[in-house]
């Protein structure tokens, strides 16, 4: 199981949420760091300042990083946003 740290964005990202949608997210990216191989779930960004891979919850997407290697053993979540906002601020 992977290690899961939110920042601070990720974490004010979340309290925005309505408290059941939060939920489902918290579930879903506990469900995605419990997978040997979470980068299956994952799309890798293209271009981007902030985060190298998304996950895709609904409307909803979850930026992370990864190390260089690509071995994740800690999962930081960078940003939690709709789908109409996350790209905007990459």
């Amino acid at each position: 199981m992977h290690e899961v740290i939110y920042t601070k964005n990720a974490r004010k990202d979340l309290k925005s949420l309505e408290p059941q949608l939060a939920k489902r997210i918290i579930s879903k990216v506990f469900y995605f760091s419990k997978q040997k191989n979470l980068l299956k779930f994952a799309k890798k960004l293209q271009g981007t300042m902030m985060g190298d891979y998304r996950f895709r919850i609904g409307e909803y997407r979850i930026v992370f990083d990864v190390d260089k290697d690509r071995n994740i053993k800690i999962l930081l979540i960078l940003a939690i946003k709709h789908r109409r906002e996350i790209y905007k601020n990459l």
